[in-house]
């Protein structure tokens, strides 16, 4: 029986029923997490809530905890969630994610308003845990994390017209900061058959651009078929009549293989744009960072990026005052974020995360040169970001359609080099009328901050 059934609007409740309000936080893959907890209770007769400030029965507030940043912010909202409680617009609080993962005896204790607290292990008995709490109980659960379901329905949260399709769980890269196969597992990757039936399921749904994510995408099918099986995937599911664009997220260097370049070059439908986070060029740093691969091996893959796909956008993020990191080696990475002006790139300031091997590692960088170092990264990144505006004006792009602003009779959307949720968009006019979803060529004549301006 086929796990995703067409898309029907439900008709309205004959009576009041229980409702779940859901904060999500983090990485889009938190938000399919996510979506599939929220069909799972609509099919359990809850009903979602439109807002929280509403009300509602129960809140749930997926978590992320990658980094400090993460952590406070999951922090602060499970507080204003709790405020929110004592005031009575919401009855119960249950903390999901990887917060709840790595400190879920410690969210018990300090935060008593939180009724639940739940690993992704138990994303899957979502509807058990919230009869649960509204019960009265109290529960604290961290399943096997190879519990966390990868297959079922989702109720989308994203546009009709776009979808992120993850193909993968887990991480086994075991990179020194990050904590990620802690809070989530081991990889494990879906069946290609099951991705297949998801991605047809949204292309029927009315999505026109797949973005597939994992914790990295490159590595999917090494642990269910013995070899690296991401150029076979993408070769089917561009096969899909009405599918527009195909756009890779979280590819790691050394597993990006000649197939998968070749693919990429030769498949119309897949975005020339690929996520590839590297993290720093110093081979000392990369070593003990725990990455696999050589800055010379990195600056060939990017020659060889380039030169099969002239144009493509690339992606990536660095880590800076990574311990050890002197000023040579943060000089090296300053100068080849300008020799190498990727499309689009993030900096983060390292932040130990207690209990991974870059904790104990010699050389701290003290938090103040760490930012300083980020910032410098941004600053060189703001520039080239800039001159790159100014070459596009003249050229023209395929977008697609996001949506119509009425008040300026004007459209906004996203060329291939433009990652939803995260890059940036081109807004442009056009005499005919458009919808979400559509493609348009648009010829590019100027440029506001980060957003290109044209006309179809």
């Amino acid at each position: 029986m086929a796990i995703f059934k067409k898309r029907e609007k439900q008709a309205p409740a004959r009576e009041a029923r229980r409702t779940v309000a859901f904060v999500c936080l983090g990485c889009p893959k938190n938000q399919v997490n996510a979506e599939r907890m929220m069909a799972d209770l609509e099919a359990a007769g809850f009903v979602l809530a439109e807002s929280i400030y509403q009300g509602a029965d129960v809140v749930i507030i997926n978590t992320c905890a990658f980094i400090d940043d993460a952590k406070q912010e999951a922090v602060e909202h499970i507080l204003e969630m709790a405020e929110l409680k004592r005031g009575g617009v919401v009855k119960k609080i249950i903390v999901t994610g990887c917060l709840a993962q790595g400190y879920g005896a410690e969210i018990g204790k300090e935060i008593p308003e939180a009724d639940a607290v739940l690993g992704p292990g138990a994303n899957g008995d979502i509807a058990r845990h919230v009869e649960a709490v509204l019960a009265g109980e109290t529960v604290i659960e961290l399943p096997e994390l190879a519990c966390l379901p990868m297959n079922g329905p989702r109720r989308l949260t994203s546009p009709a017209h776009w979808a992120y399709l993850q193909i993968a769980e887990g991480c086994g890269n075991c990179c020194s900061y990050c904590k990620i196969p802690a809070l989530r597992g081991g990889y494990r990757s879906r069946a290609i058959e099951d991705i297949l039936e998801e991605a047809h399921w949204l292309v029927d749904g009315g999505a026109r651009e797949l973005v597939l994510i994992a914790q990295d995408t490159t590595r999917w099918g090494l642990d269910l078929y013995g070899v690296l099986r991401l150029p076979a995937l993408l070769r089917e599911i561009c096969k899909i009549d009405e599918l527009r664009r195909v756009r890779l997220l979280y590819c790691y260097p050394d597993e990006i293989t000649d197939e998968l370049i070749e693919v990429m070059a030769n498949e119309p439908k897949i975005a020339k744009y690929i996520d590839l986070p590297l993290q720093h060029i110093d081979d000392r740093i990369l070593q003990a960072m725990g990455r696999r691969g050589t800055g010379g091996e990195i600056r060939a893959l990017l020659d060889t990026l380039r030169a099969k796909m002239p144009g493509i956008a690339i992606r990536t993020t660095f880590i800076a005052g990574f311990p050890g990191e002197d000023e040579a080696a943060f000089e090296a990475l300053s100068a080849f974020v300008l020799e190498r002006r990727f499309a689009r790139m993030g900096v983060f300031a390292f932040s130990p995360q207690e209990g991974t091997p870059a904790c104990e590692l010699p050389n701290q960088i003290e938090p103040e040169i760490a930012r300083e170092r980020a910032e410098i990264l941004t600053q060189q990144q703001a520039e080239i970001a800039r001159q790159s505006q100014r070459e596009a004006v003249g050229r023209v792009f395929e977008v697609l359609v996001d949506e119509y602003d009425p008040y300026t009779d004007s459209y906004a959307g996203r060329g291939g080099a433009d990652a939803p949720e995260i890059d940036s968009a081109i807004v442009f006019t056009s005499k005919k009328h458009l919808q979400a979803g559509d493609m348009a060529e648009v010829e590019v004549f100027d440029f506001k901050e980060d957003v290109l301006v044209g006309r179809a």
